[in-house]
């Protein structure tokens, strides 16, 4: 990968839970600098395509750099908001997202907007933080853990009734335990590791 394609800023692994297979269109949501597309991209192959959405010009400009840097055409970028993705209805047999959707004050309408996007029998593979137990009053209030991915976190059981809500089947939330150390270290002494894990988050469009 160039330098500056993986920022460090995922909190899991959604490749390993996409199953994804040659030919197939993945759609990743909050793209950054790209790692995971090209990761997919890989995957996919010279007949799949991958389309990575992000709402910032910087980062699309640095991963549409990187995509110039592999060579890889099978991977484009666009400009756009979770809420309301620059994408046509049931394109994609893959939704994919790392440590992203916490962020956005709407995740109901995030996934909406993936079950609009994915074709009929299409998946979800997510990873993401989610909320363990009530945060403190000081941590909930410290708009630097907005960006920090600890306050916008929510509980696994609100993320199965959005997705249900939005027509997903076959719904899973794992926690990942394990996860522990790796959100300690995002914000040094603060214990926001006993109220956030990351967490793989699953679901499908029915055929």
């Amino acid at each position: 990968m160039p330098d500056g394609a993986n920022l460090g800023l995922g909190c899991g692994n959604p490749q390993a839970i996409a199953d994804m297979k040659p030919g197939e269109v993945v759609i990743d949501l909050g793209s950054g600098a790209g790692i995971d597309c090209f990761l997919a991209a890989k995957q996919v192959g010279p007949q799949g395509h991958v389309i990575g959405v992000d709402m910032t010009h910087e980062m699309l400009a640095k991963a549409r750099e990187n995509a110039v840097k592999l060579g890889a055409g099978n991977v484009e970028f666009r400009l756009g908001e979770l809420e309301h993705l620059p994408i046509a209805d049931n394109t994609a047999d893959v939704i994919l997202s790392n440590c992203v959707i916490n962020l956005v004050p709407d995740k109901a309408q995030v996934f909406r907007e993936a079950f609009r996007v994915l074709k009929p029998g299409g998946r979800l593979a997510i990873s993401d933080v989610v909320n363990t137990a009530p945060l403190s009053p000081e941590l909930a209030c410290d708009p630097t853990l907005v960006c920090g991915c600890v306050v916008g976190a929510a509980p696994a059981h609100q993320i199965e009734a959005w997705l249900a809500d939005a027509g997903f089947t076959a719904v899973r939330v794992t926690v990942n335990p394990g996860s522990r150390d790796l959100i300690a270290t995002w914000a040094p002494g603060r214990g926001v590791e006993k109220y956030v894990a990351s967490a793989a988050i699953e679901g499908r469009k029915p055929s």
